[in-house]
């Protein structure tokens, strides 16, 4: 018995067939290469056909699909909400796939990435026999997919851990509404907007060592590189990203008292260097016996997490 999964982002589609015990035997990645609404969804009809013809060629039989998705799946309608695909506001996903694969008789089990990413590691990774866990995922947004007493919390309306829009500081600024105010600030697009941001307060001879880009076409990456060179504009950014991770984690830490909380995407990667001084300013504002008993890990399944999530969402729904 065999699963396929998928693991849709922003920017590309991933997808593998996983083996009931776990294993990824086979993986692809495909990139969206600015593709819209029904042109990604066209896509990921056309991954799933191909991953059912590997498994037909290799004997395996297909039980379910399992798909991770940026933003919200609604578990009541299986349609989607995804900010960073045009098109996405209420897409009839589960739908789609059902039809697709309805004389197969697959189940489809569709789940928010945050949510995949903290399945994926209590499964196979960082958070493996453990019951309450946080996967912190901070990339282009901010996210967090929350284990409880071994459940993973989807809220009353499946928006549980949209962790972007915690409130960190205050007044509140209309740059705030449409990502949050802890995404604006510490997320990987919020890295390079407050690099511009303190960039346009310096001098205008002020001119950051090593940085050859204009201003607006800076990113995480280039703030990460501009701290290795000891820039002094990267390291003030971080600095300031460190203090909002320990606040948010602070915050995590007081509210649900886990075990562990896990950072991953795509910023974490490079920022892991700084975990300990993320657990040093969180140290200032959390619940003091939670923070003694918690620990702060890197993300063992790395870019994956989400993949392994959505292979184990289609075990659980296949039984």
């Amino acid at each position: 018995m065999a699963v396929i999964a998928l693991d849709l982002g922003g920017t590309k589609l991933a997808g593998a067939i996983f083996s009931s015990q776990g294993t990824m035997v086979c993986r692809a990645q495909t990139a969206l290469a600015g593709r819209r609404g029904t042109g990604v969804a066209a896509l990921v009809r056309q991954e799933v056909v191909r991953l059912l013809e590997v498994a037909g060629a290799r004997r395996m039989k297909i039980s379910a699909i399992g798909v991770s998705v940026p933003g919200i799946s609604f578990s009541k309608t299986g349609r989607v909400w995804a900010p960073n695909i045009p098109g996405w506001t209420r897409y009839p996903l589960r739908r789609e796939l059902e039809s697709l694969v309805r004389g197969r008789r697959l189940r489809v089990a569709i789940q928010n990435d945050r949510a995949c990413s903290i399945l994926g590691e209590a499964w196979r990774g960082a958070a493996r026999g453990r019951r309450h866990a946080i996967f912190l995922a901070v990339g282009t947004g901010i996210g967090a997919g929350i284990l409880s007493d071994g459940q993973v919390l989807r809220g009353a309306h499946d928006i549980a851990g949209s962790l972007g829009w915690l409130a960190l500081q205050r007044p509140f600024r209309r740059k705030y509404r449409g990502c949050g105010c802890f995404e604006y600030h510490a997320s990987g697009q919020g890295l390079a907007k407050v690099a511009r941001e303190l960039r346009a307060q310096l001098p205008p001879r002020f001119h950051p060592r090593g940085r050859r880009k204009p201003a607006r076409e800076w990113a995480a990456a280039d703030v990460f590189a501009a701290y290795e060179r000891k820039d002094p504009l990267a390291r003030a950014v971080l600095r300031q990203a460190v203090e909002f991770w320990g606040m948010a984690v602070a915050n995590l830490v007081s509210l649900f008292n886990p075990e562990l909380i896990i950072f991953g995407g795509g910023v974490f990667g490079p920022a892991t260097r700084f975990l300990a001084d993320i657990y040093a300013a969180a140290n200032h504002w959390a619940q003091p016996i939670a923070i003694q008993q918690v620990r702060l890990l890197p993300s063992k399944l790395g870019g994956d997490a989400a993949l392994y999530g959505a292979a184990r969402l289609a075990l659980q729904a296949s039984k």
